[in-house]
């Protein structure tokens, strides 16, 4: 081994022998090893990249607008800061941790105790936090620098492991110095290499003349979490050896040659470069959606045009729109001419859930095809979700992301050789392989997913700064607002103000938003006092665009609805099986499709059995949460089929038909029926059910629906109307609590009392129904006071509690400029992540208990369940062999893994949910463990027996195809 390589290097030749001899990499299994010189040669190199070719031009601006030579001072402090990241590594507390490399360092002056000697004291320099201190002190004594200062620049090394030091670490460092160099005559040896190691960074990274004028610069919070989440990305490729191998076989290349080989195979896709779109709104909408030959554009979509145009800066914008009316399309416009204002990169769609991310994949992936390119551009794309990688479209692009490995300078191009250039379609989309796992996935310019994703840029955890690169280089969509509750709230609004703070373009859009929530998220992203007199006077209209930018006042639009108008009859149903049996059978005497929907699993199928007794088990369709993933997204596609708009939905029933489904009607499915029943529920919630009614013209007049359908009804159930006080059901007030449906019932009085005279006018009705239920003031009769008050006051604890939880791991406000990030994610959750625990963390619900559903044969062989059908190709997947003495085929292990279930809420009891992991891992396959069965590893296994049922911590399971998974009691 030798001290340095044989190639050339500037940083190089400004060392002496003992800084060439330390070391910042080493391979247990190959000794292969990497000086500090040249990781620190190389980081800085591909942060130099990344600044060009990477990071999207907003972001470049924001940290370019902190420093006074703008852009070129931007780009040298983020490569001097990522080659001297590691600076930590030149002190004995990591030195020794190699015995041979420590000794080599040894000799050439550098003394210092072995690992074991030294102990545990080690833990107290980790090296990124050394590094912080020793890049503190050389600053201080090299140009005077005061804490400070140094202290903003310096925590881009001291968090570049994912965790900013907090202050008590810093001065127990301070306090045993010789873990930064070893005491006696090797001190001084110690304190010239690690000086003269960053005198040559500061020399060759361009940065020795510009400190001086740092100084007095007053860093914004968002631009040291850029810097940090920068320095991270740049270690993150140095330290893959196949891109930067180490020495020896390394050595003989020059630094540009390592650079220029691991470049050429990351092929990272370069970030959006967006134009603003020239032309109306009625052009733009044409080009990218592909409207039908004489269709127009909406005025909700017209109007968020030229707001998004007319406004002084991107900022945030509020869509409250009818179902229905195009929101989706006009918040990718939105984005489009935000990210040509702003600089943004990318998009970042956000759904309420995995099927909603699931549903909004295809449509982000068309309206990307349509963008305008030049013909040679790649776009990198994600779907960001737990089961991603089995939703099949998004599977396609994954087959197709390649690998990421070091090109070789000199080679010829081979034709299908991963990460060589190519010509490409235009517009070619690609899951990237760098641009994977929990994270990195959201650095793909397009995201598609649960918005657990943006909530988690509120939760303290590790390398948050690269969840907020990932969203701070993006327009953010977020999708159903109304659907969050306030503990997600909570961290909602705190990730919003840190995305004012990043000057993030933000479109969010709902149907049916309080005029409360509305407030609160303007509020959070301006970041000041908002005053309040013209959003409050637009409180009662509707539709309505909300838009401010950081730091602004809001600005509202008021644009007329479509002329897609309708009145719905809104009428009360005593709560029977047998009195809503008989109902339905009255309205579908001449046919027709109805939607049922119950607030619970249980009540869903206890109607749906009552019902086929009725009508017949070809009468009744059952949706609910309760499928495999892979019923679930067929349940989905054949309610698209059956019930679809007209001229797309090909086998609506041409008789009488009954969907009884749970709240997995509400939300992103564009269906259709004749008649509605709903459980009462929250009326944002009900009114987003009655999007489902009457949702498309049938007929001039309806007339293709039948006779006695062909006006709007709902029937509201779920409730004891007959005492003074309605009296939902138990499992609808364990769901939404009474205040809300007490409010709900309340504002729908006057229409339940005034019959046919009195319909729901959508969409003049929603604003009124939703604020009234929201708004502070009484509502309902006298009668109901006292039961209001009880339920208000109940409520009132509950939302405290949710706050007070929420608080707990939720980051900081953002600081003032200046304040370096000390303790930033401290007393935080460690990683965070999209599992089941991951969730929890910004959801109020309990954690839930996942698994894996299979069949076990009478023989005792394992399979895949035998009713599913073909997958896209045409393979069988029903019935796929599972054998337990060996790894399953990669299809059967997919196919397997595609049937995870959710198990219902009994199981996510302590003492229930411990019984049931014990029970679960009775049934433990070596085999299917480790790197060599990805689908299965760590999965528990649920085996259902021929009749697909079994029996789990004193619970007797039932699943089938067509009603999924039913749970009693033993």
């Amino acid at each position: 081994m030798t001290s340095g390589g044989t190639s050339f290097s500037c940083l190089l030749s400004r060392l002496r022998s003992p800084a060439r001899a330390v070391w910042a990499k080493h391979d247990r299994d190959s000794d292969g090893w990497l000086p500090l010189w040249r990781h620190m040669e190389d980081s800085a190199a591909v942060a130099g990249l990344l600044w060009d070719e990477w990071l999207p031009a907003g972001v470049r601006r924001l940290i370019a607008a902190a420093l006074p030579g703008g852009e070129v001072d931007g780009r040298r402090l983020v490569v001097w800061l990522a080659g001297v990241h590691d600076i930590g590594k030149a002190t004995p507390a990591f030195a020794c941790q190699v015995d041979s490399l420590a000794d080599v360092m040894r000799r050439h002056g550098l003394e210092m105790r072995s690992r074991s000697v030294m102990g545990a004291d080690r833990r107290l320099a980790p090296h990124g936090l050394a590094g912080q201190v020793l890049l503190g002190e050389w600053l201080g004594e090299r140009y005077g620098w005061g804490a400070k200062p140094c202290g903003q620049f310096t925590i881009a090394v001291g968090g570049h492991h994912g965790v900013p030091p907090e202050s008590g670490q810093i001065k127990a460092l301070y306090d045993r110095e010789e873990l930064l160099r070893t005491p006696g005559r090797s001190a001084d040896v110690w304190r010239r290499v690690q000086s003269e190691l960053l005198d040559a960074c500061a020399e060759e990274f361009g940065v020795r003349e510009r400190l001086s004028s740092w100084e007095l610069v007053t860093l914004p919070q968002p631009v040291q979490v850029l810097l940090s989440a920068v320095v991270i990305v740049a270690d993150w490729i140095t330290s893959n050896p196949e891109l930067f191998p180490y020495f020896p076989e390394g050595a003989d290349r020059s630094g540009e040659e390592r650079l220029a080989a691991a470049w050429r195979g990351l092929d990272l896709p370069a970030p959006w470069r967006a134009e603003e779109p020239v032309g109306d709104a009625q052009e733009l909408f044409a080009s990218r959606f592909g409207l039908p030959a004489g269709a127009k554009v909406r005025p909700v979509q017209e109007a968020a045009v030229e707001l998004a145009r007319e406004m002084d800066a991107p900022g945030l914008m509020v869509i409250e729109a009818p179902m229905g009316e195009g929101k989706t399309e006009a918040a990718l416009a939105v984005a489009e001419i935000f990210a040509g204002r702003s600089g943004a990169g990318g998009v970042f769609f956000a759904l309420p859930t995995m099927a909603t991310g699931n549903a909004m994949w295809p449509r982000l992936l068309e309206w990307l095809k349509r963008l305008p390119g030049d013909g040679e551009s790649r776009r990198s794309v994600h779907l960001a979700h737990s089961k991603a990688a089995l939703n099949e479209d998004f599977a396609g692009l994954l087959a197709g992301g390649g690998r990421v490995a070091a090109v070789d300078v000199d080679a010829a191009v081979p034709v299908a050789r991963p990460g060589e250039e190519r010509r490409v379609a235009a517009g070619e989309l690609v899951a990237h392989a760098w641009l994977r796992g929990r994270k990195k996935a959201m650095l793909a310019s397009f995201v598609a997913g649960t918005v657990d994703q943006l909530l988690f840029a509120g939760l303290k955890s590790r390398h948050l700064a690269l969840r907020h690169l990932a969203v701070a280089g993006k327009v953010v969509v977020i999708d159903e607002a109304h659907a969050y509750d306030a503990y997600m709230s909570v961290y909602l609004d705190r990730v919003l103000a840190w995305l004012g703070a990043y000057g993030v373009p933000v479109v969010v859009l709902s149907a049916t938003l309080p005029a409360v929530r509305r407030r609160e998220m303007v509020a959070a992203y301006a970041g000041v006092a908002v005053p309040e007199a013209g959003v409050v006077q637009a409180d009662g209209v509707y539709p309505l665009l909300t838009a401010v930018a950081p730091g602004g006042v809001p600005v509202v639009r008021c644009p007329q609805a479509s002329a897609r108008a309708g009145d719905v009859r809104v009428e009360r149903l005593p709560d029977g099986l047998d009195v809503l049996a008989g109902r339905l059978e009255e309205e579908l005497a001449d046919g027709g499709c109805a939607l049922v929907v119950r607030n619970t699993v249980r009540r869903v199928l206890e109607t749906a059995r009552v019902l086929r007794d009725r009508f017949g088990d070809d009468a009744v369709t059952v949706a609910h949460s309760c499928f495999v993933d892979v019923d679930r997204a067929a349940k989905d596609s054949d309610l698209l089929r059956r019930f679809g708009p007209p001229g797309k939905a090909a086998g609506r029933p041409a008789g009488r038909h009954i969907v009884v489904a749970s709240q997995v009607a509400e939300q992103s499915l564009d269906v259709d029926f004749d008649l509605l029943v709903s459980d009462l529920c929250p009326v944002d919630l009900l009114l987003q059910r009655m999007g489902r009614l009457h949702r498309h013209q049938r007929g001039e007049d309806q007339a293709e629906r039948p006779g006695r359908l062909r006006r709007a009804q709902c029937l509201v159930t779920g409730v004891d109307w007959e005492p003074q006080v309605p009296a939902p059901v138990r499992g609808s007030v364990a769901v939404y609590g009474a205040y809300a449906l007490l409010r709900s019932a309340a504002v729908l009085l006057p229409h339940l009392d005034g019959g046919p005279k009195r319909p729901v006018q959508l969409p003049a009705d929603i604003s009124p129904l939703v604020q009234g239920a929201y708004a502070d003031a009484p509502v309902g009769p006298p009668a109901w006071a006292e039961a209001m008050e009880e339920a208000r006051a109940r409520f009132d604890r509950f939302r405290a509690d949710q706050a007070e939880r929420a608080a707990v791991f939720r980051l900081g406000e953002v600081g003032r400029p200046g304040r370096p990030l000390i303790g930033w994610v401290a007393a935080g959750v460690g990683d965070a992540d999209d599992t089941r625990t991951g969730r929890a963390q910004v959801r109020d619900s309990r954690e839930s208990l996942e698994v894996v559903v299979v069949q076990r044969r009478s023989d005792g062989s394992l399979a895949t369940l035998p009713w599913l059908g073909v997958d896209k190709k045409g393979r069988q997947r029903g019935g796929l062999d599972l054998p337990q003495d060996q790894t399953p085929t990669p299809f059967a292990a997919r196919t397997a893994a595609s049937c995870g279930l959710r198990l219902p809420m009994q199981f996510s009891y302590a003492e229930t949910m411990d019984r049931a992991i014990a029970e679960l891992e009775q049934l433990y396959v070596p085999a299917w463990q480790g790197k060599d069965s990805p689908w299965l590893s760590d999965q528990l296994i649920l085996a259902l027996d021929e009749d697909c049922q079994t029996r789990l911590a004193g619970f007797s399971l039932h699943y089938s195809h067509a009603d999924g998974l039913e749970v009693t009691r033993d």
